[in-house]
């Protein structure tokens, strides 16, 4: 099996092309490591089924290239991250938009299977109680960059599903729950690795607002078996599926959870969003998934706790702080990771920089 990874050096998409060497995937991986990063892929870089293309999803050409002869594609590479996303509002919207065009023009010709990473970002300000594939987008206003990335990427659902209904491109759509794990870092703004991060160092850990907006965080080493399941189920294609965790629970009580669990003497300080963001910055009060249909079809249940995905996290800020690389990500028990050596193989996998817009805030 061949298989294309666009944004593959990125946090998710590192792991996922870890999973599908492990299963004997010939992995080709396109990145232009505007976000991702080589170290990403340090564990992988010697296989001998992997090959590393540097360049962007804009340029037509080389995606065709890529493509040629690729059996299935995953599409995690987009301009993500909300400082990104509100500083480089065209920028981003340009490669959201844009570069996916391109991804589908090349899985259409080539027959391949594509698998589009997409984003719970796409529901904006709804705050259903269990949102589900059909639930309501609310947006704010298109002029305001805050809300770019949840456009483009409902533009990209749209057009993923044209592409299935008019040409029959073997497409399905994962929308992503604030994914987290190894490897993921707090420079554009991600919540889990920037809270630890400062709790490990003992500085006070920022919290955005009044902090009870809630999110579901969902572990790695869930999500991405689901990703390959799904580009292999028939019955996906033509449909999204929300992927996201079990566990509603407050920013501040996610502070205060790292800090209990990490022994950190750091405090927690309250941020006004102005301090931070642009005037008028609008965020979400409630981001909750109904994972029903991924369950469904492809089996698709987190298995891995909150306090699990802290540990894991620490160890890679902490590995990353000295310098060393975070390999792959480690399977999870009661007791925290497991050295890389006892992981079960089979249960492994990731996915790229194409994340939703995560809840720092």
């Amino acid at each position: 099996m061949r298989s294309v990874v666009t944004g593959g050096a990125g946090f998710i998409g590192s792991h996922l092309v870890e999973h599908l060497l492990a299963q004997g995937d010939e992995v080709v991986v396109l990145d232009d490591f505007s976000t991702g990063s080589r170290r990403n892929l340090a564990s992988a870089e010697g296989s001998p089924t992997l090959s590393v293309v540097e360049g962007s999803i804009l340029d037509r050409a080389l995606v065709d290239a890529v493509v040629t002869s690729a059996d299935r594609v995953f599409h995690l590479a987009a301009a993500v991250g909300v400082r990104r996303i509100v500083e480089e509002p065209l920028e981003s919207l340009r490669v959201n938009l844009h570069g996916t065009e391109n991804v589908l023009e090349a899985a259409c010709s080539t027959g391949a299977v594509l698998l589009l990473a997409s984003t719970s970002e796409v529901y904006g300000k709804n705050t259903s109680d269990g949102l589900t594939e059909e639930s309501d987008r609310i947006l704010g206003s298109p002029l305001k960059s805050r809300w770019t990335y949840a456009a483009a990427k409902g533009i990209d659902e749209a057009m993923a599903r044209a592409y299935f209904d008019r040409y029959g491109l073997r497409v399905a759509i994962a929308r992503l729950f604030n994914t987290v794990g190894p490897r993921q870092t707090g420079r554009y703004g991600m919540v889990v690795p920037n809270l630890v991060g400062q709790a490990v160092r003992g500085e006070p850990l920022t919290v955005y607002g009044d902090g009870l907006q809630t999110r579901c965080f969902s572990y790695v080493g869930d999500v991405v078996p689901a990703l390959v399941r799904l580009s292999e189920t028939p019955e996906a294609y033509g449909r999204a599926f929300n992927l996201g965790g079990a566990q509603e629970i407050s920013i501040l009580s996610l502070a205060e959870l790292i800090i209990e669990i990490l022994h950190s003497p750091s405090r927690i300080e309250l941020v006004p969003y102005e301090v931070s963001y642009p005037q008028g910055f609008e965020d979400m009060r409630r981001r909750v998934p109904d994972n029903t249909n991924a369950r469904k079809c492809v089996g698709f249940e987190p298995q891995t706790r909150l306090d699990e995905i802290v540990l894991a996290v620490e160890k890679s800020v902490r590995e990353r702080a000295e310098g060393r690389n975070s390999s792959e990500y480690p399977v999870l028990d009661s007791a925290g990771p497991v050295a890389p050596s006892e992981r079960d193989r089979e249960s492994r996998r990731g996915a790229s920089e194409a994340e939703e817009i995560p809840a720092r805030w």
